[in-house]
Formats: C-alpha cells, sequence, structure tokens
C-alpha cells in the first residue's frame, strides 16, 4: 500500500467557460504535458493534483452536496435570504446556471487530470527498480481510476435519467466519456449502459491496483483522505444500488462492511467527556466509520457547507435555509442523531425566526478556531450508506425483510440514546422505513435528488414559519424533467462538441 506523506498544495484548475468546453484537456502551463511526468515523484505529485481538484467549491464542499437537497424536499428558503442558490429552490433550473454548469466543468476537470496522469504514467513504469516502487506506481494509477469513476458516477446520477433496465439504459443517453488525455474521442454522449460499464471496469482495475496487503498493513485505513481498495468497494456498492443490481450492491456492501476495517460511530458512547463518537465526527471529521473524506488543513481547504445554514457573523445567525419541518418530524426522541444534526437558535431576521438550524455543518472546530467559518471535511463515502444500501438491496432485491430489517436496527443502535428491539419489516412497510432511514441519516448530504429519481417519487411543498413565498408552494410531479440536470449551454455550443441535451435543456 502506498505511503502518504505529503499534503495537498496544488490549487486546483479553474475550467474555462468561455470559448472552449469543460472537456477540453486542462494542464496548459508553463511546462509541456510531453515533459510534465517522467518520474514517479512527478506521477505522485499529478495524484495530488487530482484529490485537490475534489476541494473545489462546486463540488463536496459546495454544490455537489448541498443542490440535491436544496432542490428538493428538505429544506425552505425564509424571508430574508440572500437569494444564493435561490433558482434551484424554485426549480427554475436553466442551461446557463452557474452553479449547474461549474458541477459538470469541475467534474470533467477531476477526469481531465486523472486521464493526464494515466496517459503519461506507462513512461514512469519504465523507470521503476523496486518492487517498492512498482506498488506505489500501482497504488497511484489505482487512485486515478478511481477518481475517474468516481467523478463519472456523479456525472450519472445528476445529468442523466434513472438506470431502469439493462435494455432501457442500452437506449438512454450517459454521459460524454473521455478517457485519453490527448485524444480525437468524439464528444457526443455514450449510452446510460456504456456510461455505467466505465465506472464500473474503472472501480474494477482500482480495486486491483489499490489491493491492501492485509498481512503487511499497520493499523486501519479508516478516516482516510486517500483512496483505497475498500473505497473502490464502497462505489461499486453504491453504483450497484443505483443500477438494480441488487446482488452486486449486497456483495460490495458486505465487503466494507465485514471487512473489520470501519466501525459505526456512536452517538451515545463517549470518546471524551461530554463529546460522543458521532459528535466527534462533525465536529472535528474524523471518525472509523470514514471511508474517504475530502482532505483539508486550515491552508488548504475547499468551499463552507455550512454558510448558507447560518451565515454566522459572530454576533447573529442569518440563515438561507433551514430544515423542513416534515423532515424533523422523522427523527423520535431516542433518536440522537437530531441533536448532532440540528439546533434551534433565534436567527437575526427581522421576522426573528427561532428555528432548528443545521449544525451538523456548523464547521470543524479546529477551523472554527482559526477563524475559518462553517468549513467541514466533506465526506462523500461513509459506513452508515454502505447498511442502507445493503437493506434497500436485500428488500428489494431478495425480499428478505428480516436481513434488511438488522442493517437497519444495526444502524440504530449506533445513533440511538438505546435501542434494545430490531425492525420488523415487511413488503408492505419497508421502503417507507428505508426512506426515512436515508433522510434521517444522510440529511443535506446530497443524495435526495437521486432517491426520488429513481423511485419514481415528486414531493409537494407547503409553507412553514417565514418560508419565502416564492417556492415554498411547489409541486414536482414523479419523473419531472428537471429531476434530470440540464447539460450546460456551453457544452452544447461549443466547437466540434455533438452532445445531445436533456429534456431539461428544452
Amino acid at each position: 500500500m502506498r505511503l502518504f506523506n505529503t499534503i495537498l498544495l496544488v490549487a486546483a484548475t479553474v475550467a474555462a467557460l468561455s470559448t472552449t468546453s469543460c472537456l477540453d484537456k486542462y494542464p496548459d502551463g508553463a511546462i509541456p504535458a510531453h515533459k510534465a511526468i517522467n518520474t514517479l515523484e512527478e506521477l505522485d505529485q499529478a495524484a495530488i493534483g487530482v484529490y485537490d481538484a475534489f476541494k473545489s467549491g462546486a463540488l463536496y464542499s459546495g454544490y455537489l452536496t448541498l443542490l440535491p437537497d436544496i432542490q428538493c424536499d428538505l429544506a425552505y428558503a425564509v424571508n430574508g435570504y440572500t437569494n444564493i442558490y435561490g433558482n434551484i429552490w424554485r426549480w427554475d433550473i436553466l442551461s446557463t446556471n452557474s452553479e449547474i454548469t461549474a458541477v459538470y466543468a469541475s467534474l470533467y476537470n477531476v477526469i481531465s487530470r486523472a486521464n493526464f496522469l494515466l496517459e503519461y504514467a506507462p513512461r514512469v513504469e519504465l523507470t521503476l527498480s523496486s518492487d517498492e516502487e512498482i506498488a506505489q506506481f500501482e497504488q497511484i494509477c489505482g487512485e486515478a481510476y478511481f477518481a475517474r469513476a468516481l467523478a463519472y458516477s456523479e456525472l450519472i446520477r445528476l445529468y442523466c435519467k434513472s438506470y431502469e433496465s439493462a435494455e432501457q439504459a442500452e437506449e438512454e443517453l450517459g454521459v460524454v466519456l473521455v478517457t485519453k488525455y490527448n485524444t480525437d474521442e468524439p464528444m457526443t454522449r455514450s449510452s446510460l449502459a456504456k456510461s455505467y460499464q466505465r465506472v464500473i471496469d474503472d472501480l474494477d482495475m482500482a480495486a486491483k491496483l489499490m489491493d491492501i496487503d492485509e498481512t503487511a498493513i499497520a493499523g486501519n485505513i479508516y478516516n482516510a483522505i486517500y483512496f483505497n481498495e475498500y473505497t473502490a468497494y464502497a462505489l461499486r456498492a453504491r453504483v450497484a444500488l443505483y443500477m438494480r443490481d441488487w446482488e452486486a450492491a449486497i456483495d460490495y456492501s458486505s465487503r466494507v462492511i465485514d471487512s473489520g476495517y470501519y466501525l459505526l460511530s456512536s452517538a451515545s458512547s463517549e470518546i471524551s467527556s461530554g463529546m460522543s463518537y458521532f459528535s466527534y465526527m462533525w465536529q472535528y471529521d474524523d471518525a472509523t466509520e470514514i471511508i474517504w473524506k475530502v482532505g483539508f488543513t486550515i491552508n488548504s481547504y475547499g468551499g463552507a457547507l455550512g454558510q448558507v445554514f447560518f451565515n454566522y457573523d459572530y454576533r447573529t445567525m442569518k440563515p438561507d435555509y433551514v430544515p423542513a419541518a416534515w423532515a424533523l418530524g422523522l427523527y423520535d426522541g431516542y433518536d440522537l442523531r437530531y441533536d448532532n444534526y440540528f439546533y434551534t437558535y433565534t436567527t437575526g431576521h427581522s421576522h426573528g425566526l427561532s428555528w432548528p438550524l443545521l449544525v451538523k455543518y456548523f464547521g470543524n472546530m479546529n477551523f472554527y478556531n482559526s477563524q475559518i467559518l462553517h468549513t467541514s471535511m466533506p465526506k462523500p463515502l461513509r459506513l452508515a450508506e454502505q447498511y442502507l444500501i445493503r437493506a434497500e438491496a436485500y428488500a428489494e432485491g431478495r425480499g428478505n425483510y428480516a436481513l434488511a430489517g438488522e442493517d437497519i436496527a444495526t444502524l440504530r443502535e449506533a445513533r440511538y440514546l438505546s435501542y434494545g428491539g430490531g425492525v420488523s419489516l415487511t413488503a408492505a412497510n419497508a421502503m417507507t422505513i428505508i426512506e426515512e432511514e436515508r433522510i434521517k441519516e444522510l440529511y443535506m448530504e446530497g443524495f435526495r435528488l437521486m432517491d426520488l429519481k429513481r423511485w419514481h417519487k415528486g414531493f409537494e411543498r407547503t409553507p412553514q414559519s417565514e418560508s419565502l413565498e416564492n417556492g415554498s408552494s411547489l409541486k414536482v410531479e414523479a419523473d419531472d424533467p428537471l429531476f434530470v440536470w440540464p447539460i450546460p449551454q456551453h457544452e452544447l455550443e461549443s466547437p466540434g462538441a455533438n452532445i445531445q441535451p436533456n429534456d431539461s435543456n428544452k
């Protein structure tokens, strides 16, 4: 397994959005591309650049995490808000929207960096002279394959329809697949089937190259800021769930759950006086259940996930968005997630709204002490999601409601003040319970849009205290075209491209 001693220092490249496509090659700096990577050290620096691209505020520390949940039914804009993300919340979503374009561009930036590394890796391989160097080389290449798979999986999740069957996926539009840095590949969308297959192939390669030597590894691999074999399995489980491949979802989530490398963070057991393990995960971004997080330091960090939920200026809090009352009502009195995710404050708005605000993203306390507000390390892969994936796959794929109930019970045992019983699931109630558990566990982590899309569900907002009138009364039918984000207009019009639009572009 590769040993990492470097801190992410490379500044993220901002994709040009004026005259060139987001799919164009990125590094056109002082060093010609063909001279940029010649040694293992330079390959390692390229990998650091791939990781650094995930710090973008358009990705997990910003838009990619927040917008899918703000767009749906989990939060309300309040009177006095700054209009940030207002068009997303109102479902006034256009192909020219800057956030939609930024997510698309930033994901393809990751892909381009990964392709750059992989294209020049073979000549580095010729210079290797020891088993240790070969192992590090393979780890680096595996990280690039994983990064590319992760970026493509997110593009599919947001800009494509849901996967219904192998036959439907062959006919449905996927994403533009670019697998080389220097390429003449056509700028046209592949099928949904081929797009998912690209992700699977990359994840299989990543897991193979990042294979963990169980006998050599010292300690555990949780709380990682670098990819490894089990991050590949965790994403593979999520992808299988989205593809309705229930057996693969069970297989790969079980590999993670049963590995022994990860442990759910207890909300009732204390790591120190007055601080539970679950609290510590959100206040300090450190936990045994984190499979992969985006690594921040006080000198190198991304966006501020909690900003729109507080806008704290050391005097008052003027949130743009507050949690939906119906979602808050899902938590029962024993569920300690509520107190870790929400806390009631009186806001500084002129109307003085008192409401449970999202303290889940108030910010890492080490950053707060350095006067960096509302900044948390995003946690795109957590063990809790793997239990939810497996529970849904057991219920939907096998009709095994007993095993599905055991996974939900295991999650609740870690989150409740006390939880002595199991969870009785049946064909009639299983998906209702699993859906509610996903909301309670994954609140504002960016899953809701895809969940409603793949479950073919709509939603209806009704006004709550001091909610903004424009948007508070909104009914969205199942399979509304805007469950699939529009392809950025800039991409549709870029020279040489033949990228098909989505229904939401029309």
